[in-house]
């Protein structure tokens, strides 16, 4: 998962990482793997990714721009999306706000889900 897209994720939990508790990197990396695999095997989940993964860009993109109203707007329908992935996602993209996507856990985590970034041909 580039970056970018997993510093959108943890940008759309609603918690600061600072408020949890250390998170288990086996059990995220496991859990990585198992949302690679199910979004993966399912066509109709790996189109919802991918445009999950454009929207994300463009929160980016309306968060550098500082359109506060436009990344609202782009979160409501990415919570959308996250909901069509699954709850194995839903609970991944929970559970990755207490990750520092710098830290060695976080960019594990996040070459295993560039995976599906693959698949949409990022």
């Amino acid at each position: 998962m580039n970056p970018t897209l997993l510093a959108a994720i943890l940008a759309l939990s609603a918690m600061p990482a600072y408020a949890q508790g250390q998170p288990n990197a086996a059990k995220l990396k496991a859990d990585a793997q198992n949302v690679v695999t199910i979004i993966s095997s399912d066509k109709a989940k790996m189109q919802t990714y991918c445009q999950f993964a454009d929207l994300n860009d463009e929160i980016d993109q309306a968060n550098q721009n500082q359109d506060t109203k436009k990344v609202q707007e782009l979160s409501l329908k990415a919570d959308e999306l996250e909901k069509k992935l699954g709850p194995e996602f839903s609970a991944l993209v929970d559970d990755l706000k207490d990750v520092n996507p710098g830290s060695q856990d976080g960019q594990e985590i996040g070459s295993i889900l560039d995976k599906l970034d693959e698949f949409c041909g990022d």
